[in-house]
């Protein structure tokens, strides 16, 4: 998959949490070496409690409970994943990211 962008994964790694490096790099790999063809293929891949889908979005747990969740659009024709955001526990449950 081609993830777009990974800019913003770096820049929640150094403006918010140092700690989530490890888990964020872990994703970028696995989304940039597989090319999943629809969601049950995803869900293969990372564990249900690990990713919902809320609308046209995809939720992904990064971490354990107070991890950051990172927030995408996939387009599994085009092979292209959008982060929207990423997100300390905090500002994910708050729920502005719906709007």
């Amino acid at each position: 998959m081609h993830v777009i962008s990974r800019k913003s994964l770096n820049e929640f790694i150094k403006q918010k949490d140092r700690t989530a490096k490890p888990g964020l790099d872990r994703w970028y790999r696995r989304m940039k070496r597989n090319d999943f063809l629809v969601p049950a293929e995803l869900l293969q891949m990372f564990s249900p409690q690990k990713v919902d889908q809320v609308g046209k979005l995809t939720v992904f747990d990064i971490g354990g409970k107070t991890a950051p969740r990172l927030i995408a659009a996939i387009h599994y024709d085009r092979k292209k994943v959008y982060i929207r955001a990423v997100l300390t526990h905090a500002e994910y449950e708050k729920g502005n990211w719906k709007e």
